[in-house]
């Protein structure tokens, strides 16, 4: 027998699999219909990717989403998942529905700049101070693509678009005012940096409370061209790291603790954070990450990586004491309280 014909007759070789037995293809979705080249489907692989390197079962997974380009994007990973398509703005909404009806789920949020700083902007705000538990990931590219390209909130001063004036509007920085708000991890990375976002992402997904990823996101069809701060060109060069980031999602013990210029590490409910420092940021200090992202805006940077996490905030689940079984699989007997309850409630109502 030949080498070629020993090759030839040999078994496809098996795809490999995790801690589910499952392949990375067991995690896909339909094809994408975005434009070519959309940073949207870049994150999406890193959505992919994470959730197969973590072992995240698909069957337990809600993705929630509003109205825009993002708005696609749970449709085009993990097919075996729940998901629902909102309206406009509601997607935070709806997403403490779901979290409050089944603890037990995790929910994954993509969603848009003008879902999130727009007309979602209240409920977004409620969501993170309310510390509900979901990996909420934001695809900022500055501009409306469904509308053709307007300015979003998010677009900065000064930037242009391919025709018109430059916007002359302040932008709502999404990490500053999750940090601002109550959300307890929030992180920026770039939809060219797969290296960065994959293990930013399954962080997220470890976290038990609000954690916010705004992902840079440039639209290829109407914010890449020179004048616009959030093209290809203009992240790439205006990007300013804290950190790079390493997830283990392995029992570990809490070894919280590090010298100055060395790795820091972080124990989370499900695993290790490793961050390799660039600058002298700790992502445990409030304060020093909202003054990070101040001095970072008036150089005209983009500051990616980890910027802030607090492990020890309980979740929404235990701040309204909810049970162990889900809301959502209890019978209607024990939803219901009995008479004698709620007159023990009414009567400590009563002044």
């Amino acid at each position: 027998m030949t080498e070629a014909t020993s090759i030839a007759g040999a078994a496809p070789a098996q795809p490999e699999r995790n801690r589910l037995n499952l392949s990375k293809k067991d995690y896909d979705g339909a094809s994408s219909t975005l434009c070519r080249g959309c940073g949207h489907d870049a994150i999406t692989a890193c959505i992919q990717t994470a959730c197969y390197e973590s072992s995240i079962d698909p069957t337990q997974v809600v993705k929630m989403s509003g109205i825009g380009c993002s708005a696609k994007t749970p449709t085009y990973f993990m097919s075996q998942s729940f998901g629902f398509n909102g309206l406009h703005g509601r997607m935070a909404a709806m997403a403490t529905g779901v979290g409050m009806a089944n603890r037990k789920m995790l929910i994954i949020g993509p969603t848009g700049d003008g879902d999130t700083a727009s007309i979602g902007l209240g409920h977004f705000a409620h969501m993170m101070r309310r510390h509900l538990r979901i990996a909420y990931i934001v695809e900022n590219n500055g501009v409306y693509g469904l509308t053709k390209g307007q300015f979003s909130a998010t677009a900065d001063v000064g930037s242009k678009l391919k025709k018109g004036p430059a916007n002359v509007f302040h932008a709502v920085d999404i990490p500053s005012l999750a940090i601002l708000m109550g959300a307890t991890f929030v992180g920026r990375s770039f939809s060219g940096d797969r290296k960065q976002l994959t293990p930013l992402i399954r962080a997220a997904l470890s976290h038990h409370g609000t954690a916010i990823l705004d992902v840079l996101s440039p639209c290829v069809t109407f914010n890449d061209h020179d004048g616009s701060t959030k093209s290809l060109k203009y992240i790439r060069s205006h990007r300013d790291a804290a950190n790079e980031i390493e997830f283990v999602e392995e029992p570990v013990p809490n070894t919280d603790h590090h010298q100055e210029g060395t790795d820091i590490e972080i124990a989370m409910h499900g695993g290790m954070i490793t961050l390799h420092k660039i600058k002298d940021h700790d992502p445990r200090d409030r304060m020093a990450a909202l003054q990070r992202l101040e001095a970072a805006q008036r150089e005209s940077k983009f500051l990616t990586g980890l910027l802030y996490v607090n492990e020890d905030q309980p979740d929404l689940a235990e701040i309204e004491n909810l049970t162990d079984t889900p809301l959502s699989n209890l019978d209607p007997k024990d939803l219901r309280p009995s008479q004698k309850a709620l007159d023990e409630i009414n009567a400590g109502l009563m002044l």
